[in-house]
């Protein structure tokens, strides 16, 4: 590490400070680093999880709203455009677990199915199936769990961060956070079965990171830019890619909060970011590629694989060996993170370390792609839905 500020970080360096010889390529496609971060959670049956938070709550007794204008702009977005997981979502639609997603890219499939390599060779037609049904449980009980993990941010951003429209928008986000986390968790109980996976441990530690750090702009890089980019990308594949309905809608009123969240995380950071030395950017450049490290590895589905008795490391060496030309879902979850990380101006940042973290991990392509701050107004669905019925 290049600072002492957060002893959480993984250290690059070399015994002289430098990290000019760490091959950072091997250190991000290593499947044993993957698989033993991935052990086994045994909290699997514990209701509840403590984590300190060492954050100083921040009063501000300068009431003056509108002196950031674009976050006041947002909170006034916020305020109309919230929705009711009861009212606006039918739950009496009757879903079938086996036929939630439409089916998988052929190629894709292929790779894995009829490959002798792969973990996954002689599965059966009925076992492909339950591999169906079981990701999609751990990957909405994943996205739940993400959202409990940004109610409690946000809840932190109220507490600690120093502006007043600050303040107000982030409270907005906790309402949101709450209303995920119920639609997720009751679209699982009633739909999928149960909620049947703890929270993945490569999501859990980062959470974990973004609570206990006391610097409040950590709170904003870690869940608004990391987590809710890369929530906000993963939300939007799933909702091309299904054909339920209920889940459907469920997915695209979610997207339409996620993307003001990641925007305020832009809009605010910007400020904050331009006022920070070299040594203090490369601080939040290295949590930003161990975050992108470990939400990427999440993706892994090591739960899904444990559970059907498939060798997880296995599984996760043959994933990380797939050709660049199928790894179209693992790439667009940084979509949104990487242009987002450029906006801030993180991406070249000092000598440009973060641009070749990105690049060492094949994302870099997404550079040029739209940021969150200019597009959240697109992705409000209910906006538009009130026009249609009052149209």
């Amino acid at each position: 590490m290049t600072t002492t500020e957060n002893p959480t970080h993984q250290s690059y360096s070399a015994d002289d400070g430098s990290n000019a010889d760490f091959d950072f390529r091997s250190y991000a496609n290593d499947p044993d680093r993957i698989t033993d971060f991935s052990r086994s959670n045994t909290e699997v049956n514990s209701l509840i999880s403590v984590v300190e938070d060492n954050a100083d709550a921040i009063f501000t007794w300068r009431y003056d709203k509108g002196e950031r204008a674009k976050l006041d702009k947002l909170y006034e977005k916020a305020k109309t455009s919230q929705w009711n997981g009861q009212t606006d979502l039918d739950w009496s639609i009757d879903v079938d677990p086996y036929a939630v997603l439409s089916p998988s890219d052929p190629n894709e499939v292929a790779y894995f199915a009829e490959n002798p390599r792969s973990p996954l060779h002689k599965l059966n037609e009925a076992e492909w199936a339950e591999v169906g049904v079981e990701s999609m449980n751990w990957s909405l009980s994943q996205f739940m769990h993400g959202e409990q993990g940004a109610l409690l941010c946000t809840a932190k951003i109220v507490e600690t961060v120093p502006w007043i429209d600050a303040k107000y928008y982030a409270a907005t986000q906790v309402v949101d956070e709450a209303r995920h986390v119920e639609v997720f968790a009751q679209y699982l109980e009633q739909k999928l079965g149960g909620i049947k996976y703890p929270v993945n441990t490569h999501l859990e530690s980062l959470l974990e990171d973004i609570l206990e750090d006391s610097r409040w702009d950590m709170t904003y890089l870690g869940m608004q830019i990391m987590v809710e980019g890369l929530a906000l990308a993963a939300f939007g594949f799933m909702h091309q890619t299904t054909e339920e309905p209920l889940l459907k809608k469920l997915l695209r009123y979610v997207m339409s909060d996620e993307a003001r969240h990641v925007a305020f995380g832009v809009l605010s950071l910007q400020e904050v970011y331009q006022e920070l030395s070299v040594a203090e950017l490369r601080d939040r450049q290295e949590f930003a590629f161990e975050a992108a490290l470990r939400m990427r590895d999440r993706f892994m589905r090591q739960e899904v694989w444990e559970r059907m008795g498939v060798p997880v490391k296995d599984m996760v060496k043959f994933t990380l060996e797939m050709p660049e030309e199928l790894k179209i879902f693992q790439k667009l979850l940084f979509s949104k993170i990487v242009p987002n990380c450029k906006k801030l101006g993180l991406l070249d940042a000092g000598d440009g370390w973060l641009r070749d973290r990105f690049t060492d991990i094949g994302v870099i392509e997404f550079e040029n792609w739209v940021d969150t701050g200019e597009e959240y107004a697109d992705f409000d669905v209910v906006a538009k839905d009130r026009e249609l019925a009052e149209g």
